[in-house]
């Protein structure tokens, strides 16, 4: 249950910003929290649906920092929130200003939760609950606060053994030279969130990987791995693995529901990583493999998208004229039909027995 459902009440067909919310709340209300107001408007009045995680991949925010906004204008008024009988975050009402404030639709228990470090499931896979209640986890005072460095703090840092090493792999991760806010976060995250070498190298390697060079961001997520205990790199793997979308997301497009083996997982990453596949790409092949065969599927998928690699797709709007080049240098095959007459008729684009027989072979 991936996607929230959006409530209203009353609809004016525009998105428009109240001089209530102008004058009463919004000096008070921080970045994440104006942010999250401002998009959830936009997105009821387009008619879209959306969720926590793509909230947070939108403005570099983490789910926490959503599910902190949520609360935060819950308690001013402005919105309230809807459970399922499973306690798991499912609606969001808004209310404009000077409307009443609504009562939340919540378990008797009050006890409702949602997975702020867990990315929500696409449909099919089972919701990993957490064990920090929403409420909890907005009530919440950060546990790691980022110091005020100065000018002699960040020359200590330099001085130190192993720092220049440290700050160009940075460097090379981030394809850019470091600034000195840049430096001061890189000593935040060794110095108060207490981050090995390997971990820093993991977290870096990480956030690259989803696009992310902002190390307001990188903060961000080191700050939920230190919340949650993670200190060693396989930690860290084993929990952003675990929950990745994108892996679940093609886990469900190939028609599997259980966990992915490490076998499976490097599949995905070759797609990603070394094909440089966007996942739109990487959909299209799974959805070409499912309705070719149920044996072999991360095999099946990785020939087609070797194929298109070889053939030069970049994005998905490629893979048409690689599909036409395709047809019109496969010769025609005649089948003869029943009634003695040869008919011509087009063959699939992938030859999948020829590709099963050659998997086959290989075990």
């Amino acid at each position: 249950m991936g996607e929230l459902t959006l409530y209203k009440d009353g609809d004016d067909g525009n998105t428009v910003i109240s001089n209530c919310f102008i004058d009463n709340y919004l000096v008070e209300a921080n970045d994440a929290q104006i942010k999250v107001y401002l998009y959830l408007l936009r997105m009821i009045n387009a008619g879209q649906i959306t969720s926590i995680c793509d909230i947070a991949d939108k403005f570099n925010h983490t789910e926490k920092d959503v599910c902190r906004s949520l609360k935060y204008w819950e308690k001013k008024g402005l919105l309230s929130l809807d459970y399922n009988e499973q306690g798991i975050l499912c609606g969001i009402r808004m209310i404009t200003p000077h409307d009443t404030v609504l009562e939340p639709i919540r378990k008797p228990s009050d006890e409702a939760s949602f997975a702020p470090f867990v990315t929500l499931m696409p449909s099919g896979i089972k919701q990993i609950p957490s064990e920090t209640s929403l409420t909890e986890a907005a009530a919440m005072t950060p546990a790691y606060e980022k110091p005020s460095y100065s000018l002699d703090d960040l020359k200590a840092f330099k001085d130190r053994e192993n720092t220049a090493q440290l700050l160009f792999i940075a460097e090379q991760y981030l394809k850019k030279t470091l600034s000195a806010n840049d430096i001061r976060s890189i000593l935040f995250i060794t110095d108060t969130l207490h981050f090995s070498e390997d971990l820093i190298d993991y977290l870096l390697q990480y956030c690259v990987s989803r696009g992310k060079r902002d190390f307001r961001y990188i903060e961000k997520v080191a700050v939920n791995w230190a919340e949650a205990g993670i200190q060693t790199p396989k930690e860290a793997q084993d929990t952003s693995g675990k929950y990745d979308k994108n892996v679940y997301t093609i886990m469900n497009a190939l028609g599997k529901s259980a966990s992915p083996t490490p076998k499976e997982v490097d599949f995905m990453k070759r797609w990603n990583q070394e094909y440089g596949f966007t996942q739109d790409v990487i959909l299209e092949a799974c959805e070409r493999t499912v309705l070719a065969t149920d044996k072999h599927r991360f095999e099946y998928a990785d020939k087609i998208l070797a194929s298109w690699k070889q053939a030069g797709v970049h994005h998905k709007s490629d893979i048409d004229t690689v599909d036409h080049q395709f047809r019109k240098n496969k010769p025609p095959v005649s089948k003869k039909t029943s009634s003695g007459m040869f008919q011509q008729f087009q063959q699939n684009d992938y030859d999948f027995d020829a590709l099963e027989k050659k998997l086959l072979s290989r075990k």
